[in-house]
């Protein structure tokens, strides 16, 4: 799993990434519920049936939208590190992206249409709620950054 307190596995974020992300959290430390809370939902989210590149596509989705340049960085960096021959096709990727911002621009009231379309490309309802999820943590994540001027 990578947190914010872990680089990627078998690759070490940049020294300028790692002293950011170290940053990071030292301020949110400032609430230790917020840090263990986004900690926690981390782990969680990590664990959904989601695949690791459709969990990072959602994070960085959500990242770029609310921009935290520390998250897009980060994410950026995780993705990287992926095995490219586990990846989906780009456009189930795609369509991970759109119904994320459809999840945020609709406050998770996709039309029947929107879930169609994603679940057309091999995902599940409950894919569609694991989405929610890795809004919901990375919401937390980008908008602690943003206040605390960590992004």
């Amino acid at each position: 799993m990578l947190s914010i307190l872990s680089d990627p596995p078998g690759e070490a974020l940049p020294a300028d990434l790692s002293a950011r992300t170290a940053g990071a959290v030292a301020l949110l430390k400032e609430s230790p519920e917020t840090l263990n809370g986004f900690l926690k939902l981390s782990e969680i989210f990590e664990s959904t049936t989601l695949d690791p590149h459709s969990r990072e596509t959602v994070i960085l989705t959500v990242a770029a939208r609310n921009q935290c340049h520390l998250c897009v960085d980060m994410h950026e960096a995780k993705m990287a590190s992926l095995d490219p021959e586990t990846a989906p096709a780009p456009e189930r990727l795609a369509a991970v992206r759109l119904f994320t911002l459809q999840v945020l621009a609709s406050s998770g009231a996709v039309s029947d249409e929107e879930l169609a379309a994603f679940t057309s490309h091999g995902y599940t309802r409950r894919n569609a709620l694991e989405v929610v999820l890795g809004i919901g943590t990375y919401t937390v994540s980008t908008f602690a950054n943003r206040l605390t001027r960590a992004a």
